[in-house]
């Protein structure tokens, strides 16, 4: 028997023998639910033979039988209840564990996310992607669908969405398009970096979401369930379906707070913060003022992640703050970095590396945060050894800076649109879809090997305006993404590091050498990340005006 693990309470298998009822008791289970019509094929056994074997093992029967490919709604309902009342856990089969799976998914789609129930029976074996209109309207089969359909639809409101629709009506006015988010607010994220060191108000990286939509896209305030992209469709939470000739994928990705143990319940609190949220970058700023001496932390998790020169930042303002109080001498800085060298691109190690000794900051590289508690103030980190030996280190703090684990979206990781890990699998020059032709990504979400920032959304998005637009026949040829990316490292207040890059790590400065030296701290560049980028970003990049970024056409 191959049993399969749905949850902890109920697994699913293929057809039944009597023969199987011993092991089955054997593993734990309680109760067995039978899905599978009698007479389905001739060396089937019937389910009073299996019935009979399990209540003589003392385990709890029940007889569900549905057709293949023909699970109602009402039958959903009824193993849902089984569920309730059975003991536990539970194996159900039929022919394939097809079927137990269908009615399984259909009784949680009230109770539980869609891609919480697609990400199970996917990691089982199952695929119940078709199943997706009737599970995003809470197991139920539609039977209106209120449709809407439009020439570009684009999915995610943040920098890289809003500039896509800004470069298509720049280069198309009247082109029908639509962003599709649930968010009130769009926010300048790049800027919490100096909210954390008090040099930004965090109020000043937000506006309404509907004062940076640009004027003639629809707003389409909804979540996404999932992607028919054979059916150039999306599915929105409560199943109502929006179809696009063209569609834009960039919902940035999720931050994963949960995925280390305890941080949830300490983060704003205990000494814990995050330059990576809105409402937890002033507390940073709070914490490196209060600090007098005892242990600074600050983490960064395994890659891919958003701007991997934030956690630094953060660790650079706070030592140099601390220097300009008289107090670093007395504060313990530990950088813990799950990877294995400061910075990806080499070029720019050095300068980082003169901070580090002046600040004494002591670098932890493989060390991944995996707990934290936050009332004893301990936090404890996978070591990985040189030998390939893992350990556990536990580390004091009085302050911590925590960067989460990051990922693709769950509506988008068990999508027809991601790759085995996840992401959204594009073309890296044309950011087209590597299956779906109408389909582009681009930000965060892509498994394209640039930095994810908000740079590389700058220059992506004309590249995606124009090939959406080509696809449509409007534009010739292709235009071509590079990997630009941008991370301006802020070593200390009044300088900056400005780091540019393209793919494979090669630098690519966007300024003469004698006016910013890119790998040497710059009083210019800090002038540029404090006073120029933030109305680049509101008045340029967020309105299709395409300063310094015009798209590389392909030969």
């Amino acid at each position: 028997m191959d049993i399969k693990a749905l949850t902890e309470s109920l697994s699913v298998t293929a057809q039944v023998h009597a023969s199987d009822i011993d092991a089955i008791v054997a593993a734990g289970f309680r109760s067995l639910i039978c899905n599978r019509p009698d007479g389905e094929s001739p060396d089937q056994p019937g389910a009073v033979e299996i019935e009979a074997a399990a209540l003589a093992a003392g385990l709890a029967f029940r007889n569900l039988p549905a057709e293949s490919g023909k699970v109602t709604d009402e039958q959903g309902a009824a193993f849902g209840r089984l569920l309730e009342a059975l003991p536990r856990p539970v194996l159900a089969y039929c022919r394939t564990g097809t079927r137990s799976t269908t009615m399984w998914a259909l009784s949680q789609a009230a109770h539980a996310p869609l891609p919480f129930i697609l990400e199970r029976a996917t990691r089982a074996g199952y695929d119940m992607t078709g199943l997706v209109r009737r599970l995003a309207n809470g197991g139920k089969t539609p039977v209106e669908v209120a449709d809407a359909t439009h020439d570009v639809v684009i999915i995610g409101g943040g920098a890289a969405g809003i500039a896509v629709a800004a470069s298509l009506l720049a280069r198309k006015p009247g082109l029908d398009v639509a962003i599709i988010d649930p968010a009130d607010v769009h926010y300048y994220q790049p800027g919490w970096t100096l909210v954390g060191a008090g040099i930004f108000d965090a109020a000043g990286t937000a506006r309404t979401m509907g004062s940076v939509i640009p004027q003639g896209v629809h707003w389409i305030k909804a979540a996404v369930a999932a992607f028919e992209p054979q059916r150039d469709a999306v599915v929105l939470d409560g199943c109502r379906v929006v179809r696009y000739g063209q569609l834009v994928v960039c919902p940035g990705l999720k931050l994963d707070w949960a995925a280390i143990e305890g941080l949830p319940e300490t983060l704003g609190r205990n000494g814990v913060t995050s330059n990576y949220r809105y409402d937890l970058a002033p507390y940073t700023w709070q914490l490196a003022q209060s600090l007098r001496g005892g242990h600074a932390v600050f983490t960064q998790p395994p890659m891919p992640i958003k701007c991997a020169g934030a956690p630094q930042k953060a660790m650079y303002l706070s030592a140099d703050h601390w220097r300009s109080q008289g107090v670093l001498k007395d504060i313990d800085i530990r950088f813990c970095n799950a990877g294995a060298a400061l910075f990806s691109v080499p070029a720019y190690v050095p300068a980082l590396m003169e901070y580090v000794k002046a600040y004494g900051i002591h670098l932890q590289f493989g060390e991944n945060l995996v707990s934290i508690d936050g009332a004893a103030k301990t936090a404890v980190f996978t070591a990985n050894g040189p030998d390939g030996t893992k350990t556990q280190v536990t580390r004091p703090f009085d302050m911590i800076h925590v960067v989460p684990p990051q990922k693709a979206p769950d509506f988008v990781r068990v999508s027809p649109l991601a790759d085995s890990a996840g992401w959204v699998d594009v073309d890296p020059a044309t950011l087209r879809h590597k299956t779906w032709v109408n389909v582009f990504a681009l930000g965060d979400v892509t498994n394209t090997t640039n930095a994810k920032t908000a740079a590389a959304a700058r220059k992506q998005a004309p590249v995606v305006a124009h090939n959406v637009l080509a696809t449509r026949g409007d534009l010739p040829a292709d235009a071509r993404y590079d990997g630009y990316g941008s991370c301006p490292l802020t070593v200390e207040r009044g300088r900056i590091v400005l780091a540019e890059f393209l793919y494979g790590g090669k630098v690519a400065p966007s300024f003469p050498r004698w006016l910013i030296d890119g790998t040497r701290p710059s009083r210019l560049a800090w002038y540029l990340k404090e006073r120029v980028l933030p109305p680049l970003y509101w008045q340029a990049m967020l309105k299709g005006r395409e300063w310094l970024a015009r798209p590389e056409m392909v030969d």
